[in-house]
């Protein structure tokens, strides 16, 4: 039977999730709070546990070829060395003295516990901000087809999670009707919006979903890169791709995630004189403004659904701060294009914080995941995985080359490696099949983010999903995504992939972006058969 929220009436309003003191379905710090010295402690810890991290991935062979990131690294070093594996390996020869905290200590997993859902709101923050928002009719001439693939996957993640949870896990298992949206939240969103979903699922009472949303994440970036490399090496073998015709050895330096001192370049750009103040201080403030905007705006929803619906729904209340400070991102952006200073913002130096709280956040979800809930949980687990798997692997093989006409590896590749974990994990799989951006993979992934990212993949739909589940059932969820899986396919099929006679194989690349990418390649070749014929 579907869990019912208790009345509205009988229930206080919240605010944005977004302060520190509460953690998951665990004990609080006996003493009272934490100290400013235990919460730095904890911090210098955290960046120990990522620097251990990428050295693992500089010396073991193994990481390497997984492009293992040194978070995930770390964050598994750390959960060894936690209460979960390492405490209960003492208890059981004997001692207790680590089974609360581990090696770390109680304080130090206590704040950890709270940064994940803290960073998700940095890491959305500045998605916008400094990114070019080009023209609507750019983005749908390039993005098109992308967006219809982009859609599918997300989409399509919903319907393969509700159903196997409402048909065969639910009563099978008894697992809570939210699990319909982990595959989404693990796959799509991966540790980043599966931490900042924590503080919803505590308010439908079901903590478990924390643990198993990140651990989801966990294995959707794992096998992302697992399988994405397998059909690279599979699809060039074959001659299914453009750009790289033959499978190369990446450099030592490539593998350990190195530059050479002749390949490093600049991390950002100076937008104003450290006279009067310093760069990164000032792209701070912009976030931190973005932010601002962004708890205005939820609470400013959540005032106008009580105000209307005060006795008949509450959904926004469960909406975490993170989609929100996304759009405050976005406000802000267009504010300073507005006044002429758009300049102020360096894209790179917004990247660069973006990564430095991804890399943190990744790192302290994983270290203080629950192992027992997943125990707990690990049929429904492993069968959402397995199913999320098939449904990302069968639209990469089967729609993505019906949808994109050219170029369907190198731009699909990105799509399903964002599906499979991260942004990060789909560029990586960019970069592999078209190393020197030499398709419109690049660019119309990066359009088809600025759509794609304010509803799915932790954006508004992300975020409401399960409010949703859990105010009308699974039900009426699963026949909307089922319509919107539908729709995706059938514009990448019909529309974008020109079938049944309508040829849309310009709109489907862009003409324009397509013809200079060719011409690129053309002149390089070129020039390159010219410089062979003078030597």
């Amino acid at each position: 039977m579907r869990a019912t929220p208790p009345p509205r009436s009988s229930r206080p309003r919240r605010g944005p999730h977004f302060s520190l003191g509460r953690s998951p379905h665990r004990k609080q710090i006996q003493g009272g709070t934490l100290t400013p010295n235990q919460v730095g402690l904890a911090l210098v810890l955290l960046g120990v546990m990522v620097l251990l991290g990428k050295t693992m991935r500089i010396k073991w062979g193994w990481t390497q070829k997984l492009f293992l990131p040194a978070s995930i690294l770390a964050g598994f070093l750390a959960l060894f060395l936690g209460p979960e594996v390492f405490g209960s390996i003492a208890s059981a020869l004997g001692t207790d003295r680590f089974a609360e905290g581990g090696i770390f200590g109680e304080e130090t997993l206590a704040v950890w516990k709270t940064l994940p859902g803290l960073l998700i709101s940095v890491v959305f923050g500045t998605l916008f901000l400094g990114q070019k928002l080009p023209k609507p009719k750019e983005v749908v001439e390039l993005a098109g087809p992308q967006l219809s693939v982009g859609v599918a996957f997300a989409s399509g993640q919903y319907v393969v999670g509700i159903a196997l949870v409402t048909f065969l896990l639910a009563p099978l298992f008894g697992i809570n009707e939210a699990a319909g949206a982990l595959i989404e939240i693990g796959f799509e969103g991966g540790h980043g919006t599966a931490a900042g979903m924590q503080s919803v699922f505590e308010d439908i009472d079901w903590s478990d979903g924390y643990d198993l949303a990140v651990a989801v994440a966990t294995v959707g970036l794992l096998s992302g890169i697992v399988i994405g490399v397998a059909v690279i090496n599979w699809a060039i073998r074959s001659g299914r791709t453009e750009v790289i015709t033959e499978v190369k050895d990446r450099s030592i330096e490539d593998q350990r995630g190195l530059f050479r001192r002749d390949e490093q370049y600049m991390a950002a750009k100076m937008t104003t004189r450290p006279s009067s103040i310093e760069p990164l201080s000032l792209h701070v403030a912009f976030l931190a403004v973005a932010i601002g905007v962004g708890v205005i705006l939820l609470k400013a929803l959540q005032w106008i659904e009580e105000m209307l619906w005060i006795d008949k729904i509450e959904l926004l209340s469960y909406v975490p701060l993170f989609p929100m400070a996304m759009i405050g991102g976005i406000f802000v952006q267009l504010g300073l294009n507005i006044l002429g200073y758009e300049d102020l913002i360096d894209q790179n130096m917004m990247l660069r914080i973006q990564g430095l709280a991804l890399d943190l956040l990744i790192t302290a979800a994983l270290a203080t995941i629950s192992l027992q809930a997943i125990a707990d949980n690990f049929w429904s687990f492993l069968i959402l995985c397995v199913g999320g798997i098939l449904l990302n692997v069968f639209l990469l093989l089967w729609l993505v080359p019906r949808s994109i006409p050219e170029y369907w590896l190198e731009r699909g590749v990105g799509d399903f490696g964002q599906s499979m974990g991260v942004t990060a994990t789909g560029l990586i799989l960019m970069r592999i099949v078209d190393p020197e951006a030499e398709s419109p993979a690049f660019e119309s992934f990066g359009y088809k983010q600025l759509v794609f990212e304010p509803f799915f993949g932790g954006g508004i739909i992300t975020a409401v999903s399960i409010p949703f589940i859990m105010a009308v059932g699974p039900l009426p969820v699963l026949g909307v995504m089922t319509a919107l899986f539908i729709f995706a396919i059938a514009t990448g099929l019909f529309y974008w992939g020109g079938k049944f006679g309508i040829d849309r194989s310009k709109a489907a690349g862009g003409t324009k972006a397509l013809g200079n990418h060719k011409a690129n390649m053309e002149a390089k070749q070129a020039a390159a058969a010219a410089q062979q014929h003078k030597n």
